[in-house]
This record gives C-alpha cells, sequence and structure tokens, in this order.
C-alpha cells in the first residue's frame, strides 16, 4: 500500500497567530468554503494527517493549526494545556479567521477537542466530520488504552521489536533504526501492522497529552452530546483499537452517520485512502 500521489495543495499559506497568550502555528491550503482541521494527541502536530488529508483542499479550504504545547506551537512549562484552554484557543482562531459559524474535521483526540467545542459553543458549529473519534467517556478511553496495550505487546510486534534491537542496525544507520523504532511504535493503531510504515512520523508531547487527560479526569459527554443538533458525519475502523462500540455510542448520541471502515485500524486515511477521500468529500462543504 503505496502512499499516494497527492498533487501539491494550491494557496499554501503559513502564519504564526498569537490568541490567549500563546504563539500557534497555522496552514492554511485550498479554496472554497474553510473546514477547520482539529489533529489528535493530544500533544501531536498536525504535519502526520499530511499528505492524506490535503487531498480534500480541492474545492475547499482547510485551516490546520498545531495546538497549543504541541509541534510548532510549544509553550513554557508553567503555561496551561488542559481541555478548557484547547477549548478557548479554538473559539478564538475561529473569530481571527472570521468563521462565526465552522465545519470542523477532527481526528482522534481532535474529534474530543471538536465534541468539547461544540458542547460547550452550539451555536458556533455548520457541521461536523469525525474520524477515528476518540471515546466521549473515561470509561472507554481505559477499554482503548487496555486494546492498545494488549496490541502493541503482540507476539509479531514484541518480535521485530526484539530483532529490530539485537541488529545493529542503531549504530549502523540511526536514520533507519529510528524510523523502525516508530513504524513499531504505532503498529496497534493499524488493522495491518505493515502499514504503519505509510505513516508520517511524529511526536508528542508528554506533559501536554497527561495535561490534557488529567483536566478531562472522569469525564463523560455522553448525555451532553444528545443535546446538539448538528449534521454530523463519523468514520470509524473496524479494527481501530478505539472500540467500535465508543464510536456507536457516540454516533448515537449525535444522530451522526456512522460509516464503518471494514478494513482500517484507527488510521483509516491511509489503510483505505480512496475511500476515506470519497466518503468526506460527499459530505463537506464545497466550492461549485
Amino acid at each position: 500500500m503505496p502512499t499516494p500521489t497527492i498533487p501539491p495543495p494550491d494557496h499554501l499559506t503559513e502564519a504564526t497567530i498569537t490568541i490567549n497568550g500563546v504563539d500557534l502555528y497555522t496552514r492554511t491550503v485550498g479554496e472554497g468554503p474553510d473546514v477547520v482541521v482539529l489533529h489528535g494527541g493530544p500533544g501531536a502536530h498536525h504535519d502526520y494527517l499530511l499528505p492524506h488529508f490535503d487531498a480534500l483542499a480541492h474545492q475547499r479550504r482547510l485551516r490546520y493549526y498545531d495546538q497549543r504545547g504541541g509541534g510548532r506551537s510549544p509553550v513554557e512549562r508553567d503555561v496551561p494545556v488542559g481541555w478548557q484552554e484547547h477549548v478557548e484557543d479554538l473559539g478564538t482562531l475561529l473569530d481571527a479567521w472570521g468563521l462565526r459559524f465552522a465545519t470542523i474535521l477532527g481526528y482522534s483526540w481532535g474529534s474530543l477537542l471538536t465534541l468539547l467545542f461544540a458542547s460547550r459553543h452550539p451555536e458556533r458549529i455548520e457541521r461536523l466530520a469525525l474520524v477515528s473519534t476518540a471515546p466521549a467517556s473515561a470509561e472507554g478511553r481505559k477499554a482503548f488504552a487496555d486494546a492498545f496495550a494488549e496490541r502493541s505487546n503482540a507476539p509479531a510486534i514484541a518480535q521485530a521489536r526484539e530483532a529490530l534491537r539485537s541488529s545493529g542496525v542503531r549504530e549502523k544507520n540511526p536514520e533507519a533504526y529510528k524510523q523502525r523504532l516508530f513504524e513499531l511504535s504505532v503498529a496497534g493503531y493499524f488493522a495491518d501492522p505493515a502499514n504503519a510504515k505509510h505513516l508520517t512520523p511524529f511526536r508528542v508531547t508528554g506533559r501536554t497529552q497527561n495535561a490534557v487527560w488529567s483536566s478531562l479526569g472522569d469525564y463523560d459527554l455522553r448525555d451532553d452530546l444528545k443535546r446538539l443538533d448538528v449534521p454530523t458525519l463519523m468514520i470509524h475502523g473496524r479494527h481501530d483499537p478505539i472500540p467500535l462500540w465508543t464510536a456507536e455510542e457516540t454516533a448515537d448520541a449525535l444522530g451522526a452517520e456512522l460509516v464503518i471502515f471494514d478494513h482500517s485500524g484507527h488510521v483509516p486515511y491511509v489503510e483505505e485512502f480512496e475511500r476515506f477521500r470519497d466518503t468526506l468529500d460527499r459530505f463537506l462543504p464545497k466550492s461549485a
């Protein structure tokens, strides 16, 4: 499964916007109706959604940003990076972009951030697209953590990890070693672990990740979501370590259309790219 050939996006602009006392890196591609893209993590950055997500920039404008405390939006250690700050940043960015009503495309934690924002500011939402949505409750998140740990320690992955350690590649070719180590660290997210090599490498800032989950505590959004009335499309891989039942719960609460990708894990934009692109293209707004 090679990485698809995606032409470089048109109308690419990059900027740093200072809001709420932090500098946020932003990247905008395409022209047309706006779609705000929220990456996963927490504490990651938008790069690992590329180049696949850029294929959606035809007849629409995608607005990416690195959330506070990750990627090219680093912050000092005394700057708060809990979920409340992320929600506030999103609202302030929408204002800065002149978006009174927003279409938001969230991935993984980015989908949960979308739901946290939407449940508090439903008047700002036009429509939602949620991919590999993080669970709407702490109960679901624990089920995910258990499933991912089991997958990451599966015999085939454990054996590949040991083979890498004893291969001597670390000394002979540090970059190849680093790449393979990354692949093995994310292999549990895929229906076919071999597909991990097609994911753009990324890193997570641990302090931000821990601060977000700590700030959420024993969270449960399921009742809040029932009060939302927003057109919503959800995509979820049947083999995602985030259990399918959590996506079904979220979809039921939202009255969302749930599209299950039978050959994908947590990264359907890699494992079933064409279906991913086509499914979102029919739902997201675009120019005539």
